[in-house]
């Protein structure tokens, strides 16, 4: 799209003649490809004086409002308007509703209610509702519910609607069901609404018979019952009603996509995962930071770094996501040099590190046993980037410390840190006591765990392994006495593995596989095999 230079524009008689002309004004708005063009063509508007014209006005205003635009310069604009009128209020509560400060929706809502005279319509309201879920102000929107209650505007689709998604998306299911059945019609968007707000309260199988009884269905409807299924922990049932969708031959979005990558991610499932990549370059789809951050992530978290890395050097413009998911990949999987040598990359391209960026290298330095430069690191975040830490960044020192035999500046950082420890905190120390054999420190960690979490297992199975290699089987014995008494059980160890594209879970000692006698059955012939193959040794 062609810039639109000062030089372009006509003459003031001819704007003049022509700023009330519609189709004009809409090439003024075509022609403008950034804020710095719009920018030009609002000085000149404000030299000839036609920025009072309420059209030309609200078109300037329309730009900032929209997705290309700037929110603070909007606001500028709007302030400078004489007397704003309906269209104009609406355009500006309307674009900061949909920006990363909703809360200036609102307090220009009200600014329009008590220092204009201008009264807000029905197209006012959906706005502002979106601002109050946006923020999960659902207490406070409920006033203005009562409000379109008295001018009886509360039937109004639109309206009704953002009522509906405020009230879901905050969590207040009843009021979403009530404002839900007084709906006699079908509705798409309250029915999406609805199986959304009910998915993130992690009401899912009510969620699912919502999306069953959908009487027609669109591609938000598929991808939030997916989204749902992920953020809910069913990868399975989320990949299953993946397949349903292809049936059915609905086009997944970006979103549908991505949530998927994440559930193959959670599920280990490459080959699905891989399915997926292959879907996304063969339907075009844009290899943005979303979409490239999921992909990485999903290789990573499926053991496959190097294809992961392959497809973050093709990513055209790399976010800062791309670049703290390939990080902590190459971390996780053993690659703890290439990861710290990204992470020096990142910073020498001037594209600031975050917290999740110093996770990544803290991780790597922790794989590797890099003690020194994990300090280094932590040092680094603090004082030249002013990152608080996190308990996350504590959590990496203390474990790096604890691994290589530290204990007692690992407990330091414990005690000293402006944080409330967690039970994982006082795990990493357990562990490395553990490995080191000091029984009074573990003694401690020990105990804090079971103050903050009293059905935490792993305190009393690492304690009991301690006393046991230390040859204090009375105390093992008794640290599994006191886990029978206190009727907790250790959760049992589970495994994934796909095969032909299906992932198969199993968990220790159990019976669920619809196979499990054929697997139990075969494992026995494989144990015999074994004890006939060592009579022969």
């Amino acid at each position: 799209m062609a810039a639109f230079c000062l030089s372009q524009i006509p003459s003031s008689t001819f704007i003049s003649q022509c700023i009330s002309d519609q189709s004009y004004l809409s090439m003024l708005e075509k022609q403008c490809a950034s804020m710095k063009d719009l920018q030009k063509v609002h000085t000149h508007l404000i030299k000839t004086g036609l920025i009072k014209d309420p059209i030309a006005a609200s078109r300037v205003l329309a730009f900032c409002t929209s997705p290309a635009g700037d929110m603070n310069y909007g606001y500028l604009v709007f302030t400078q308007i004489q007397n704003p009128n309906l269209f104009i209020w609406n355009t500006i509560i309307r674009g900061f509703s949909q920006s990363s400060t909703p809360q200036n929706a609102i307090l220009l809502f009200i600014d329009m209610l008590v220092n204009s005279c201008v009264q807000p319509q029905r197209l006012t309201y959906p706005s502002v509702f979106k601002a109050y879920a946006q923020l999960g102000l659902a207490c406070d929107g409920t006033q203005l519910h009562g409000r379109v209650i008295k001018q009886g505007l509360e039937f109004d689709q639109f309206i009704h609607n953002t009522i509906l998604y405020m009230y879901a998306n905050c969590g207040f299911l009843s009021e979403a069901r009530r404002v839900f059945d007084e709906n006699m019609e079908f509705d798409i968007v309250a029915w999406n609404s609805m199986i959304i707000g009910l998915a993130k309260c992690g009401e899912i199988d009510e969620s699912r018979r919502l999306f069953d009884k959908m009487v027609s269905r669109n591609t938000v409807s598929w991808n939030s019952m997916i989204s749902g299924y992920v953020r809910n922990g069913k990868f399975k049932e989320a990949l299953e009603l993946f397949r349903e969708m292809q049936k059915q031959k609905i086009e997944p979005s970006e979103f549908t996509m991505v949530s998927l990558l994440n559930a193959c991610a959670k599920l280990g499932a490459i080959r699905q995962g891989e399915w997926i990549h292959i879907f996304l370059r063969k339907n075009c789809f844009e290899l943005n930071t979303i979409v490239a951050t999921a992909i990485i992530d999903m290789y990573c978290k499926c053991a496959n770094p190097e294809k992961a890395l392959q497809v973050f050097k093709t990513v055209p413009k790399k976010g800062l996501s791309c670049w703290n998911s390939m990080i902590l990949g190459l971390a996780m999987n053993g690659y703890e040099n290439e990861a710290i040598q990204l992470f020096s990359k990142l910073e020498s391209l001037n594209l600031k590190p975050d917290y999740i960026s110093f996770i990544g290298v803290l991780t790597a330095c922790n794989h590797s046993g890099m003690v020194n430069e994990a300090k280094d690191y932590f040092r680094l975040m603090k004082e030249t980037y002013k990152i608080k830490p996190s308990i996350k960044h504590y959590s990496c020192m203390v474990d790096v410390l604890g691994r290589a035999g530290l204990l007692e500046e690992a407990e330091q950082i414990i005690r000293s840190m402006p944080l409330d420890p967690d039970a994982i905190i006082w795990g990493s120390l357990l562990s490395a006591c553990r490995k080191h054999g000091n029984i009074e420190k573990a003694k401690r960690a020990a105990k804090h765990i079971i103050e903050l979490d009293k059905n935490e297992s792993c305190s009393y199975v690492i304690m009991s392994s301690l006393y046991a290699a230390s040859h204090l089987f009375e105390e093992a014995m008794e640290e599994r006495l006191l886990m029978k008494e206190n009727n907790i059980e250790k959760e049992p160890g589970c495994s994934l593995i796909e095969v032909d594209g299906e992932v198969h879970e199993f968990v220790a000692g159990g019976r669920l596989h619809p196979k499990a006698t054929e697997i139990y059955l075969l494992l026995n012939n494989l144990g015999l095999l074994l004890k006939e193959m060592r009579s022969y040794i």
